[in-house]
């Protein structure tokens, strides 16, 4: 962890919608207390049986909030982007809730990190940090839901459809550059089964399958299994 750059000054000041509601001290106090970290890929950034570190403001990459089972199976929860903001667990929020969650950097990460205390006594003493947090964890939990959803009442084939179709909504490219295993993951899935529906859509002319890479041929017919 670092102290931060003028740059990073500037973004935290851009990117904190309740920035300008801030006192001038509090101000001061989340220039001088938050720092700058990195995460390397698929690297561990909170784990279920730690302590809440504080909230973090992503700058560049790609992290995931997920649940592990006791089998070890995966279920991503959502992910987060560049300009997102995450609590490193449900706790840095709400002290009544009771479960928590894994996160990952999918990608090679830098976030700006706000400690749990300053976090806390922000939310403490200015409405406008409380009710951000609040709504935030509200936004969350809107997110667990889609995917809850999606992994209880959609077939397997529409999941990875709206998967596919998403990612590239996202990124504005007609290819989507994550293995079978990792498409699992996010998805909820077996790697199997991800496999077993890739290769129907090939078939089909929906997408081409090379290494690491699915390219997506026929968006209508995509959108046809949505």
């Amino acid at each position: 962890m670092t102290l931060l750059r003028q740059a990073e000054i500037l973004f935290v000041e851009k990117q904190l919608p309740f920035w300008r509601e801030l006192t001038q001290a509090q101000q001061a106090d989340v220039i001088a207390f938050s720092s700058s970290v990195k995460f390397q890929k698929e690297e561990m950034i909170h784990r279920s049986d730690e302590q809440c570190a504080g909230f973090l403001l992503v700058k560049r990459g790609q992290i995931r909030t997920f649940l592990l089972s006791e089998d070890g199976r995966e279920v991503t929860l959502y992910r987060l982007f560049e300009k997102d903001a995450c609590v490193l667990s449900a706790s840095c929020v709400l002290d009544e809730i009771a479960f928590d969650v894994m996160i990952q950097a999918v990608t090679d990460t830098e976030a700006i990190l706000l400690p749990l205390g300053l976090f806390h006594r922000l939310m403490e003493e200015n409405l406008s940090v409380a009710l951000f947090a609040y709504r935030m964890a509200t936004e969350r939990f809107s997110d667990v839901m889609w995917s809850m959803q999606q992994i209880l009442f959609l077939r397997a084939d529409q999941r990875l459809a709206v998967f596919l179709w998403d990612e590239t909504a996202k990124t504005g490219t007609s290819s989507v550059a994550y293995t079978h295993e990792q498409i699992a993951r996010y998805m909820g899935s077996a790697r199997e089964v991800v496999s077993r529906v890739l290769k129907y859509f090939a078939e089909e002319g929906v997408v081409a399958l090379s290494r690491g890479k699915i390219e997506i041929l026929d968006r209508e017919k995509l959108k046809s299994f949505l």
